[in-house]
């Protein structure tokens, strides 16, 4: 048995662990007295010596039969334990190991047993990654106690339920900080989500020649738009009930043709093109996408244009806006809720935050659910908003 200052280590020259080279052949070392120079001879004999660590648990598992030794684990009893990490160290890297044993030598008994050993042996990588590791472990407990001590004292101080009234206000704030500027003194509901807010006229301009398509539409075309499903369903619906009147009908068409944009622009994540929307769509309705639908992230080296949730939830309230234009002000929330691809719960967050009154109504045939729909109207005076107007059921957690 030996140790150093941080590990110990044993060796049996009896039993299965010991080296069969000692019973064929014997060996000696030579000690050279450097002031008379003449050398005294001993006997000696080979041994495997393995760091012990705690529990009276090898590194090296007894059972793998060394197929050839390691000549420099030849250790005598009065060897200086000064060598024996070099001399481990050695052994590990010798050229006598075989391939297969080398594999499977070392093993992990536990994660503090492992660190000492990236202690004792480890390269300077290593014991820099441990340090770090260690620090980091201390500093995310120091942090994760100032958390909850500072979580406690909140709720002492203002209670759970405030807590979550605090909460549901919260939710209605970040929805309305997304939605189009809302004239609240308003005289007519036109007037509430004013057009110009949702299309400057040079954008409404610009929608003319893309919106051709759907001014000179016909029904087998519509048809077949729908069998493709190449439109959302709101478009496509709403293209059967195109006005007669030229002015009208250019009207809505171009209205239609941006609200579809925004909900296929809605589907994408990660915005990669420069033209996301395809040539056809017009410069300046791309740029009005990129500017004020998407949030700028940094990932892969660059900066991204990405649709986030919140961002999502703005073309949502967007989405909204222009339907109530295009339908009189009703319009039927669980069809553009589809579309969007959002849970329910979120549309009717958003259209409650947008003063909607929330009714229940049968939708058109073939729709799907088209027995439980919800339509939202804006109507003058606007509902007042509640402070936890939006807060829905919890589930309890003991």
């Amino acid at each position: 048995v030996s140790e150093t200052e941080r590990l110990s280590y044993v060796g049996n020259n009896f039993g299965s662990g010991a080296m069969k080279c000692n019973s064929l052949c014997r060996y000696f070392v030579g000690v050279l007295d450097e002031d008379s120079g003449q050398m005294e001879v001993y006997n000696a004999e080979m041994f495997n010596m393995q760091p012990l660590l705690s529990g009276k648990r090898t590194l090296f598992d007894p059972s793998i039969k060394l197929q050839h030794p390691i000549p420099v684990c030849a250790l005598i009893a009065w060897s200086l334990t000064a060598a024996l990490s070099v001399v481990f160290l050695a052994a590990l890297s010798s050229p006598f190991l075989p391939c297969s044993l080398s594999r499977h030598l070392l093993i992990c008994v536990s994660s503090a047993q492992m660190d000492l050993c990236i202690e004792a042996f480890g390269t300077s990588k290593q014991k820099r990654a441990l340090n770090s590791r260690r620090m980091n472990a201390v500093g995310n407990d120091v942090v994760n106690t100032a958390v909850t001590k500072a979580a406690a004292n909140i709720i002492d101080a203002k209670g759970v339920t405030a807590l979550i009234e605090d909460v549901a206000q919260d939710d209605v704030q970040n929805i309305s900080a997304f939605l189009p500027p809302c004239n609240e003194d308003a005289e007519k509901p036109e007037d509430v989500y004013k057009f110009e807010h949702i299309l400057s006229p040079a954008e409404y301009e610009a929608l003319q020649v893309p919106a051709a398509v759907f001014v000179n539409i016909t029904p087998e075309e519509i048809t077949k738009k729908t069998e493709d499903k190449s439109h959302c369903s709101f478009v496509l619906e709403e293209l059967k009930f195109l006005p007669a009147d030229e002015k009208n009908r250019d009207h809505k068409a171009r209205c239609l043709w941006f609200l579809d944009t925004l909900i296929k622009f809605s589907h994408l994540r990660v915005i990669k093109k420069k033209h996301p929307m395809g040539p056809e769509c017009p410069h300046i309705i791309s740029r009005k996408l990129m500017k004020n639908f998407t949030s700028l992230t940094y990932n892969d080296g660059g900066v991204q244009n990405l649709i986030s949730a919140s961002m999502k939830a703005k073309i949502t309230a967007y989405v909204i806006a222009l339907a109530l234009h295009i339908n009189n002000f009703q319009t039927d929330l669980t069809v553009l809720q589809n579309d969007m691809k959002i849970q329910e719960s979120r549309m009717m967050d958003i259209a409650k935050a947008m003063r909607l009154k929330i009714s229940k109504a049968k939708g058109l045939p073939g729709l799907e659910n088209d027995q439980n729909h919800k339509m939202g109207t804006l109507s003058l005076p606007l509902p007042v908003q509640k402070a936890g107007g939006n807060q829905r059921k919890r589930k309890k957690m003991n």
